[in-house]
């Protein structure tokens, strides 16, 4: 039996590809809003949060980011 991962890969493809895109327009100062509840996305600076990255208010979006 042969597994097929090809869709699998599509899916995370994608989901990277959106991700980077929304970190990117964050960073740049444009307004980005959750797909989920809306509001907008702001930075979350590792001074603030043990979790840095993109977030929301509500926090049904984080995208949790390395800083160096």
């Amino acid at each position: 039996m042969k597994l097929d991962f090809s869709q699998l890969n599509k899916q995370t493809k994608q989901s990277f590809g959106d991700q980077q895109a929304i970190i990117k327009k964050v960073m740049q100062g444009k307004v980005v809003n959750c797909k989920e509840c809306g509001q907008t996305l702001f930075l979350v600076p590792p001074e603030k949060s043990e979790q840095p990255g993109i977030a929301c208010k509500k926090g049904c979006t984080h995208i949790h980011l390395d800083f160096v």
